[in-house]
């Protein structure tokens, strides 16, 4: 809309408001005419002052007299894009400083934080010069224009201008979220970029590709997102350096995208093609909001499609010749469906500040640490955060050749029982491998990271995860395993294994046809199926915290989520922060009054269980055009009629209404599940679930299981990773229509990649998915899904727990798991915040511990030490240190891990270096007794 006051010039609601009082039959009348902007301010001066009685009179007529002024000389609402970082929350002269009048109350000092000037965020203009430094209008800071004005009016940014900008009054409530989060934005650097762009091509390309085609080898790797972010930072720097000219000239960019020059803009446009293609490839700089774009496009690619597990089965083990359309419909439609989950679910699960996501807060605090030069001292540490990143993951890069490579007995460090290696009962209490884990020591970040980084696991949760572990597993389970029940002392009490009536792994091919068939007759001559104890209470624990997942949310969050989804039914503005009301370029973003809260008034992520309320990520994110829920439901439309055809279609032998079931289980558990991981970082899969239900209602038909499974449990996980990635948009303030269309293209690209990779796999590798593949291509994931698809889908759940059989008790864990929250919550809710009944969360008691197999003991009791030490010894005592280095920490330790993993496979063991080598901290540890009770 253009006006005299500049073509980026929308009214704000405020001025909405005024019109509609002063001209209430044409509140449009001054869309083209808007009043001056001193007209406004005014107003809003005049009830700002109404709420601030502690300024005193002469403070106040001298801040208005003076305002006034200054708005005489300028317009406050200058031609440019909105407000970004250190600006956001002053206003913005047009002209050189040199003529603009200074405040100088002394007053003014002390009043600074409750004067109208500096509540106020306006817009700025921003540009970057040959260097790549920012160059824009600077806040007014203290009543006084900051120093160092530049050429053509343009006044340089003094970076921390103030506390209030780096800590505003409506910063997040939670620490840790402080901590790792920026509390201002940029809006106008550079985010849709050629770099950006192709950068995430690649990323995509070699991530998904690579991970699909170690997936089907033993032993395999994976390579992580982390790697990406450590890696892509250093290429974005070369980027530029290969692409920008001093020369050059000056870009503008508004919300991530370039702005045209105008035609009577002096733009000397080159002549030479090669030229014209540097410059276009060297737009803008490379910056954190680029880089977590790049990154969220490896964080929602990089696991390998788990349709693809599903094709490999069909081809491989059930000899079906499946074409690549069918391939291709599959695994869009799977991974998609997914992101329609979580793009309708925003307002529960990425607005409410209360939802966290703790595992994005280390995504969040590198890009801080490689993007910002900020350093202060945290309790005496003066080390910048990127020195101390780059220590640690060095130290973590080198140390990781010790545990992963030449002296294994550090990462499976069960020294009480290299004293007696013989002895079982010992094997049984201490062991690593197949024992509970009752002496938590390793050296190995691999081993105390593999059910996700304690670091950023709050402790409250991490206590629900350590007293399920010690009820379960380490009373209830060695008391039945020692009293025999469920003959479970025939097996091992740990084991991701199952067994026949020999105490031998289960042989599912001896029950079916030739043709993959369930072979009733072979079933009664072989065996039974048994589990061992720990497996048989992880089934139990996984019933009750998928009952659990419901009550749970019903109790604490049920109220919340009726009276969020009442307001999305109603107009947008009825409530602002119940999504992000976009405003006009120019535009003031005020804090909500309401919301104002000190950061100092901490709370626990998980314990306050609002939904509502807006914090500064929420109000600064208000200013960019929201991605429109039509997107996400035709997306979801769009992807559930590519299924229902492929199940009816092809030889899948899954009806539609079989979809319609997979995809209301995960309707219904979703909000309940990504809940969960947004407050503790602990996953609940409904994995299991998935396979006992379709077991259940379409028995005999084992590849209708596994695409039934696909469905439900993928979309269930895709979206709660989508969901995460949302919130770490959210976090750098990414324009979300930009988000969504960066999460589509890495999804829809490494969903073709992993595809053709997957066929040219089936063409080349001889005897692929056989014992004797080339290479140890065994296909061992598959292999085991196949083998679940064979039990859940062929033998059955009712031989499991039907009337009769052996695990039938388990079924009574559905309804422990349905009333135990419902009396916690009866208990709790009446007790104050701090209560150590408002802590407990049985659906993390429960659900984590579906890790069990094959996850040992070990994994779990030294993830809580290490949790215990830093979230809460650490937190209590230097919190300054902990606020400054945790996150970073995780990330070194993680990213070190790596990319160590990466360089001793491929560098080491893949070229066959470590043949033969072998001492005795390659083999104690493997003298451990693995004889039965």
């Amino acid at each position: 809309m253009t006006s005299p006051w500049g073509s980026y010039y929308q009214p704000d609601t405020l001025e909405l408001n005024l019109r509609r009082q002063t001209h209430p039959e044409n509140p449009n009348l001054c869309l083209d005419h808007p009043q001056p902007s001193g007209h406004l301010l005014r107003e809003d001066h005049e009830e700002e002052q109404t709420l601030r009685p502690n300024i005193s009179p002469r403070l106040k007529s001298n801040i208005l007299q003076k305002l006034l002024g200054l708005m005489s000389q300028t317009p406050l609402l200058s031609k440019g894009p909105i407000t970004s970082d250190q600006d956001s929350y002053g206003a913005v002269p047009t002209q050189s400083h040199e003529n603009l009048p200074m405040l100088n109350d002394e007053s003014e000092d002390q009043d600074r934080k409750t004067a109208t000037l500096d509540s106020y965020p306006s817009g700025s203009d921003t540009s970057y010069d040959s260097s790549g430094k920012a160059r824009r209008r600077a806040p007014i800071v203290n009543g006084q224009v900051s120093k160092g004005a530049a050429e053509d009016g343009v006044i340089d940014v003094v970076e921390d201008a103030t506390d209030e900008d780096a800590d505003p009054p409506d910063n997040s409530r939670y620490p840790q979220v402080r901590a790792s989060v920026s509390a201002k934005d940029d809006s106008t650097v550079s985010i849709s970029t050629p770099r950006m762009w192709i950068l995430s091509l690649l990323c995509v390309l070699l991530g998904s590709g690579s991970n699909l085609f170690f997936s089907l080898r033993y032993p395999g790797v994976f390579i992580t997102p982390v790697i990406a972010l450590v890696v892509v930072h250093p290429l974005g720097l070369a980027w530029d350096r290969l692409f920008k000219r001093d020369d050059d000239p000056i870009e503008t960019f508004e919300c991530g995208m370039l702005i045209k020059p105008s035609l009577h803009e002096d733009t000397a446009v080159p002549k030479s093609i090669s030229n014209r293609l540097r410059r276009w490839l060297g737009q803008g700089r490379w910056n954190e909001k680029e880089h977590a774009c790049v990154y969220i496009s490896s964080n929602v690619s990089f696991g390998f499609a788990f349709a693809t597990d599903v094709i490999v089965e069909q081809a491989k083990f059930y000899k079906q010749d499946l074409s690549i359309l069918y391939q291709i419909l599959l695994t869009v439609s799977t991974q998609i469906l997914g992101y329609s989950f979580a793009g309708l679910t925003r307002r529960f699960l990425v607005r409410p500040p209360s939802m966290i996501w703790p595992a994005t807060l280390m995504s969040t605090a590198m890009f801080t640490t490689m993007h910002k030069s900020e350093n202060k001292i945290a309790n005496g540490w003066t080390i910048s955060r990127w020195r101390f990143f780059l220590l640690v993951f060095s130290a973590a890069f080198a140390w990781y050749f010790l545990p992963g490579l030449l002296f294994p007995a550090l990462s499976y460090f069960s020294v009480v029982t290299w004293f007696a290696p013989q002895s079982v009962v010992l094997a049984n209490l201490f062991g690593t491998s197949s024992g509970l884990g009752l002496f938590p020591v390793t050296f190995d970040w691999a081993q105390i990271a593999y059910i996700g980084s304690p670091l950023l696991t709050p402790w409250w949760a991490a206590a629900n995860v350590v007293a399920g572990l010690v009820i379960i597993m380490w009373i209830v389970a060695p008391l039945m395993y020692y009293s025999n029940a469920l003959h479970s002392a025939f097996l091992p009490i740990l084991s991701s294994s199952v067994f026949d009536n020999t105490g031998k792994p289960y042989n599912v091919s001896r029950i079916l046809t030739p043709d993959f068939l369930f072979d009733r007759d072979k079933f009664e001559a072989y065996s039974n199926v048994y589990l061992p104890i720990t497996y048989a209470l992880a089934y139990g624990v996984q019933f009750a915290g998928l009952t659990a997942l419901v009550t749970h949310t019903a109790c604490w969050y049920g109220k919340e989520i009726w009276q969020v989804s009442r307001q999305s039914m109603v107009s947008d503005k009825t409530k602002v922060g119940s999504l992000y009301d976009s405003i006009g370029h120019g535009s003031p973003i005020r804090p909500q009054r309401s919301s104002r809260k000190k950061a100092d008034s901490t709370v626990e992520a998980g314990i306050d269980t609002s939904m509502q309320g807006e914090d500064v990520h929420t109000r600064l994110m208000r200013r960019y055009d929201d991605a429109p829920a039509s997107w996400y439901l035709v997306t979801f439309v769009a992807m559930l009629a590519i299924g229902i055809f492929v199940v009816e279609y092809y030889p899948v032998y899954l009806p539609w209404y079989g979809l319609l079931l997979a995809l209301s289980i995960t309707a219904v558990l979703f909000i309940p599940v990504a809940i969960v991981m947004a407050l503790t970082n602990q996953h609940s899969s409904l994995y299991l679930i998935c396979q006992i239900i379709c077991g259940t209602v379409f028995p005999g038909r084992p590849v209708a299981n596994m695409v039934f499974t696909t469905y439900c449990y993928i979309s269930s996980a895709q979206g709660v990773k989508f969901s995460s990635d949302l919130k770490l948009g959210h976090y750098m303030k990414i324009p979300p229509k930009l988000l969504f269309q960066v999460q589509m293209f890495a999804t829809l690209v490494s969903s073709f990649t992993q595809i053709g990779v997957l066929n040219w796999m089936f063409a080349n590798i001889p005897s692929l998915c056989q014992p004797d593949a080339i290479n140890g291509f065994s296909c061992p994931l598959a292999r085991v899904h196949f083998n679940g698809s064979i039990l859940w889908g062929v033998v059955g759940p009712h031989r499991f727990f039907g009337a009769g059989a052996l695990y039938q008790p388990l079924i009574w864990f559905f309804l422990v798991g349905a009333v135990a929250p419902i009396l916690v919550y009866v208990v709790a809710r009446k007790r104050p915040l701090n209560s150590i009944w408002r802590k407990i969360n049985l659906p993390v008691l429960f659900g984590s511990l579906s890790w069990i197999p094959p996850a040992t003991g070990l994994n779990f009791s030294v993830w809580a030490v290490v949790c215990f030490i830093f979230n809460s010894v650490i937190r209590r005592r230097k919190p300054e240190w902990w606020g400054k280095y945790t996150m970073t920490l995780s990330a070194g330790l993680d990213s070190g891990l790596a990319i160590g993993v990466v360089v001793i496979f491929f560098g080491i063991i893949f070229p066959g270096w470590m043949e033969g080598f072998s001492w005795w901290g390659t083999e104690i540890y493997k003298q451990v007794s693995c004889v039965y009770v």
